[in-house]
């Protein structure tokens, strides 16, 4: 898996997107934090209505920008998306009102939304072999892994000697690096685009690769499965742990970082795995363990034992959400790969980062605002979504019988 990082301007991005991802970490930490701090118990209302707003920014955003900087230099656009992040980061500990976070969050979001579906369409032209695309894949999904489990722990230290607000300084110097560092790599030469489309042609490209390609429309349904799992984890970890157990702030890290183990541990094995039964397959065990663990954590919602048996029991939970989402998340971009073209790549994989935060726009809302009334109701619209979409999603893939061979190759009857 690490010798993808003998290629030079590989390991430079891939370090680029270690230390924006620490700082992404701590901005986790420390956004729940903040809306504690101005919400209180109704913490988990803030930070739903702020993913929400995150959501909008990265559905209604990303495959306009996408569009508009598609014939512009990588390089540039990514620079640029940094520098946006690296100023609203700073901005935050000004923030004293709810709708100050909701303006910032969404300025913050429409960066990202920018920065990601470019770098990753990067990848593929750099390690242009299906094999080291495969392994870079499995090195990134460790990465988020890592950082699920680190931020958190890096977090939790420092909260020990310094108030939450100055987490988002260290946010703010993740994103200063991988600026740096891009600017340091030497980045493939840009492909000659068809000139003729106008922005308006190019706006729906991705989209419409997604309705052609039935191994593209599996991943949607197995993103609304990744959507019900994370969205419980993301927006009320902060009222599981301060608001019903009572926990510090510390606790908080803890049990973010369970998420992040469970993923990890599933991340070391994905490779082996997808070897041997392939993209789909593995994507469909995934969506079984995330309906398994919202199957958990609605019975640990509804059955309050002693605090310390329902604090074991969150963390358990979290750790089994986590590994669904790494055996859904980490092999899925392969299925993008092997969709697109060099032309119309960065437009695929900018309408795989749309559509599949558009599910968020569904799951924040239910996990924040029914959430704030009722976690059992929550957790059980959270697990009946789920659940729906995953017999759709494994009943699809059987009826078209779709498989990624182990070589990089897709078989999809009927697919373009």
């Amino acid at each position: 898996m690490l010798q993808v990082l003998r290629n030079g301007t590989y390991a430079k991005l891939f370090c680029a997107q270690v230390v924006a991802l620490v700082g992404t970490g701590l901005l986790t930490v420390a956004l729940g934090l903040l809306a504690f701090e101005i919400a209180g118990d109704g913490a988990g209302s803030v930070l739903g209505t702020a993913l929400t707003i995150k959501m909008i920014a990265y559905v209604g955003i990303a495959p306009l920008i996408a569009a508009v900087v598609d014939r512009m230099p990588k390089k540039a656009v990514l620079v640029t998306a940094d520098a946006v992040r690296l100023l609203i980061a700073l901005s935050l500990p000004l923030v004293t009102e709810a709708w100050q976070i909701y303006l910032l969050v969404f300025i913050l979001q429409s960066a990202s939304a920018t920065f990601t579906p470019a770098f990753q369409s990067l990848i593929p032209a750099v390690l242009t072999e299906p094999r080291d695309y495969t392994r870079a894949l499995s090195l990134s999904r460790l990465a988020y892994d890592l950082e699920s489990l680190l931020s958190p722990m890096i977090a939790a230290a420092l909260l020990t000697v310094i108030v939450f607000n100055d987490l988002f300084v260290g946010t703010a110097i993740g994103f200063a690096l991988s600026a740096t560092l891009v600017l340091l790599s030497r980045l493939p030469a840009r492909r000659e685009q068809d000139s003729s489309l106008t922005f308006w042609q190019r706006l729906p490209l991705g989209a419409g690769v997604f309705t052609r390609t039935p191994t593209l429309r599996f991943l949607l349904l197995a993103n609304v499965v990744v959507a019900a799992g994370t969205a419980l984890v993301l927006v009320n970890s902060v009222v599981y742990v301060k608001g019903v157990l009572g926990l510090d702030d510390a606790a908080l890290a803890i049990a973010l970082a369970c998420y992040g183990i469970g993923s990890l541990l599933v991340a070391l094995a994905v490779p082996w795995v997808v070897d041997r039964i392939g993209v789909v397959r593995t994507m469909m065990i995934g969506i079984g363990v995330i309906t398994a663990g919202l199957v958990i954590a609605l019975f640990v919602t509804a059955v309050r034992t002693a605090p310390g048996a329902d604090w074991a029991w969150l963390l358990v939970t979290w750790a089994v959400l986590g590994a669904g989402t790494s055996l859904v998340n980490t092999p899925s971009s392969r299925l993008l790969a092997d969709a697109s073209t060099p032309a119309n790549r960065n437009l695929v994989y900018t309408a795989q980062f749309a559509l599949s935060h558009a599910c968020f726009l569904v799951t924040y809302p239910i996990a924040g605002w029914i959430g704030a009334a009722s976690l059992v109701t929550a957790a059980g619209v959270l697990l009946a979504l789920a659940a729906v979409a995953g017999i759709v999603a494994v009943g699809y893939a059987i009826m078209r019988r779709l498989r990624t061979l182990s070589d990089g190759g897709t078989t999809e009857p009927g697919g373009a």
